[in-house]
Order: structure tokens, then sequence, then C-alpha cells
């Protein structure tokens, strides 16, 4: 879920007053894979952890991208990309379009496992051929769930929080009444991020290493 979502105070002195959220474009789709990547160890950089730098992006980035294009969003500055939204504003309708759409798509690059997984790659593989794992019956009032991520040069400023809000706008518009985040509970940036913007917890039983977050999207 949205556990590779990094948040923090500004880490490079970067000047962002030009940056910019607009909906996204098909030619973002390799910025969007980076910038996933590159925040996906629980904010930090993932970059060479699995054999392939596309096995995160292509299990929490690439399938909104394809499935869900109306509701990605992208923040970009002086032309670069260097954060982004994604989501659906219905997890049981995108949990059946990932089964039968998303998971064809990729077979030729992850087939189904054999067998427990034993490596890292492999664990990732297995989430990936499993999406009901999204459908948890306390996650039924926020049917709406978001992944959301920016490059740490333009964390800080504000950003974040626009993005989600753009995120929000849309999921009330299409008449989602709340929404849902699964956030890696290490990854303790991304949760005073949620706070500022009004989350809440959303007890689940035996959560694994993920904190549920929830909270209307008006």
């Amino acid at each position: 879920m949205s556990g590779t979502t990094p948040y923090g105070r500004g880490m490079s002195g970067t000047t962002t007053s030009t940056a910019a959220v607009r909906p996204y474009r098909p030619a973002d789709h390799d910025a969007v894979y980076d910038i996933c990547v590159r925040t996906a160890d629980a904010g930090g950089d993932a970059r060479g952890r699995y054999a392939s730098d596309d096995l995160m992006p292509d299990l929490f980035a690439g399938p909104y991208l394809h499935l869900e294009p109306d509701l990605a969003f992208v923040l970009a500055d002086a032309g670069r990309v260097v954060g982004y939204v994604v989501g659906t504003t219905d997890t049981a309708a995108f949990v059946r379009a990932y089964r039968h759409v998303w998971i064809p798509r990729l077979a030729h690059r992850y087939p189904a496992p054999a067998g427990d997984p034993r490596t890292p790659d492999e664990e990732m593989i297995a989430l990936h051929h499993r999406p009901e794992r999204m459908l948890l019956p306390e996650l039924a009032g926020y049917p709406a769930h978001l992944h959301i991520d920016l490059l740490p040069s333009h964390q800080g400023h504000g950003h974040g929080r626009r993005l989600l809000e753009t995120f929000l706008a849309a999921a009330a518009r299409a008449g989602a009444p709340a929404l849902h985040v699964g956030m890696v509970t290490a990854n303790v940036r991304a949760r005073g991020f949620y706070d500022r913007l009004g989350f809440h917890v959303i007890p689940v039983p035996d959560p694994g290493p993920l904190t549920y977050l929830g909270r209307s999207t008006t």
C-alpha cells in the first residue's frame, strides 16, 4: 500500500516555489517509476535492493497509472516531475482490475510463485499475485486509497499537502466518502505528515509491518 511514502523537513534547501501539481501524462511514466523506487525503502532509496528497480513501481505505481490514470497527479518543477500521487476511489473494483488486467499484463515478468517466498524479490512478487490482501473488512468504510511520494529535494515545502488535497478533491467528486493509506510503520516521517492532515488510525488485527490510517475526503 502506501508504505513507500516519505515526508520530512526540507533536506536540500532547494527553492521549490515554481513547482505545480498537474494531471499525470503518459510521458511522466518513467519519472513516476524513478521517484517510486527512490522512496520505496520506508522513505529511503531502494535502488539495487531488488533484482529489478521496476519491481516496487510495478506494484505500487504502475497499476494505478494503467488502471486509474484520471486519479494520478504529479508535481512538476521547471518541467521535471518530482512527486506524484496515485490511487483509486474504489479499492474493491481496483483489486478486481489488478487481478484480471494487471497481473496478466506482467505475467512474462512476474510468473506466479511456486512455494513459499524465500527472497525479498519473491516476497514482493507474492504480494503482486495476492491483490486481495488490500480488502480488509476494517477498511470497508474507507473505499478509496492512495500512494504519494516526493523526492527528498521537494519534501518539507508543503507539496505533499498539495498533492494529497488534489487527490482528496478528485475522490470526493467521484463520490468516495473516505480513504485510507497503508503506511509502513517504520516510516515515522510519513506518520507525522498524515497526522497533520487529519488522518487517524484504523485498528486492523495483525497488520504486519503496516499502520492503516484513514480520513474523510472532505
